[in-house]
C-alpha cells in the first residue's frame, strides 16, 4: 500500500431529485365564472331594420324551439341538436356584446361572460377542464354562455402537430365541440374575426348575425341616444352634422368622442362648461384619425363569405350595417 495513502469516509451518491410536483398551493385553481344579470335590454340595441331582422329571426327561433321542432318535427332532420349557438360577428364597437347580453334579458336568463384569458392555461390538460368548467356553471345556474372573443376558442384544429402545445390545442378544440354537443342551453360567441372559426363550429352554430358600421340613419339615432340629457348643452347639439361627420365609425368610437368633448367643456370655466356640436366635430376627426394610425385594420366583412361561412343554417346579410 502507498505511504501516502489514506481512506476517505464514504460518500453515497444519490440520483439527482426528480423534478417536484406541482405544488398543490401553486396550482391554478379553476377559475369562477361569475354569473350575473343582464342590465340591457333589446330596446337599447341600436341596430338597422337588416341586423334587427336577423336578430328577431333567432330570438323566434329560441322563443318558438318547442314548437319548431317538437310540433313541426324540424328534429326529424336535426335530431343531435340539443341547445342553441348563435355567432355575432363583426367591427369592433357595433354592438356584438350589448346585443349579447340583450338576448339573455329577453330570455329571462343570467349570463356568464367568458373570456379566453379566464381558460387558457400554461399547464397541460387545465384549458379543457376549464371549458368543462363553464358549460358546467352554465348548466348549474342556467345561465346564457357568452364567449367573448371566440375566435381564440374556435379557432381551426391543427393538422401537422409537432409538438405537445399543438397537441393540447387540438384536444381544447374537440373538448368545446362536445360540450357544445351536449349542452341544452344557450351559447352566444362574439368575434372580430370570423374568418379564424374552424368550420366544425360553423356547422353547430344555429344562426350567424353579421354587425357591420351603422349608416346614417343609425349614426344619428346613436348620437342622439349616447348623449345624457344631463350634459349641458345636449339638447343643441346638431345629430344630423354629427351623423355625416361620423361615417366610418362605430357606436364605441362615439361613446370615446363623447367623453373626449366633455373632458374638453369641463375644463373650462364654471359659466361655458358647455358640450358645443364643435367640440364633438373634433373629437370624430380624432377618433378616425387614431383608426387609421393605430392598430391593424380588421378585413371588410364582405370577404367573410368565401370558404368558412358558406353552408351557413341561417343565410347571412350581405350588406347590412349595424352599431349599439
Amino acid at each position: 500500500m502507498p505511504g501516502n495513502w489514506r481512506e476517505e469516509p464514504f460518500t453515497a451518491v444519490t440520483a439527482p431529485a426528480a423534478p417536484a410536483p406541482r405544488d398543490e398551493a401553486a396550482k391554478e385553481t379553476t377559475p369562477r365564472f361569475e354569473v350575473r344579470p343582464p342590465v340591457r335590454s333589446m330596446k337599447e340595441l341600436i341596430v338597422p331594420d337588416a341586423v334587427r331582422s336577423r336578430i328577431d329571426l333567432a330570438l323566434r327561433q329560441l322563443d318558438h324551439h318547442k314548437v319548431l321542432y317538437q310540433e313541426w318535427n324540424l328534429q326529424k332532420i336535426d335530431p343531435h341538436r340539443k341547445g342553441t349557438a348563435l355567432n355575432l360577428y363583426g367591427p369592433s364597437g357595433t354592438g356584438k356584446s350589448l346585443a349579447a347580453e340583450a338576448i339573455a334579458h329577453h330570455r329571462g336568463r343570467p349570463l356568464i361572460d367568458v373570456d379566453y384569458a379566464e381558460i387558457e392555461s400554461k399547464y397541460v390538460g387545465d384549458t379543457p377542464k376549464n371549458i368543462i368548467a363553464c358549460f358546467e356553471a352554465a348548466r348549474r345556474e342556467g345561465a346564457v354562455l357568452v364567449f367573448n372573443e371566440a375566435d381564440s376558442i374556435l379557432g381551426s384544429r391543427l393538422s401537422n402537430v409537432t409538438q405537445s402545445a399543438d397537441h393540447s390545442v387540438n384536444v381544447s378544440r374537440a373538448v368545446m365541440l362536445s360540450q357544445l354537443d351536449r349542452f341544452s342551453g344557450l351559447v352566444i360567441f362574439t368575434t372580430n374575426f370570423p374568418r379564424n372559426y374552424d368550420a366544425a363550429f360553423v356547422r353547430r352554430i344555429l344562426a350567424h348575425v353579421r354587425f357591420d358600421l351603422p349608416d346614417a340613419a343609425t349614426r344619428r339615432r346613436l348620437w342622439q341616444t349616447l348623449t345624457p340629457p344631463e350634459l349641458p348643452g345636449a339638447a343643441l347639439l346638431d345629430f344630423d352634422a354629427l351623423a355625416e361627420r361620423s361615417t366610418g365609425l362605430a357606436g364605441g368610437d362615439m361613446v370615446n368622442a363623447i367623453m373626449a368633448a366633455a373632458a374638453t367643456a369641463v375644463g373650462r370655466p364654471e359659466a361655458d362648461r358647455v358640450v358645443r356640436t364643435p367640440d364633438l366635430l373634433t373629437e370624430i376627426d380624432a377618433v378616425r384619425q387614431a383608426r387609421s394610425e393605430v392598430g391593424k385594420q380588421p378585413r371588410p366583412m364582405r370577404e367573410v363569405s368565401a370558404d368558412h361561412l358558406d353552408a351557413l343554417p341561417v343565410p347571412v346579410t350581405s350588406d347590412a350595417g349595424e352599431a349599439g
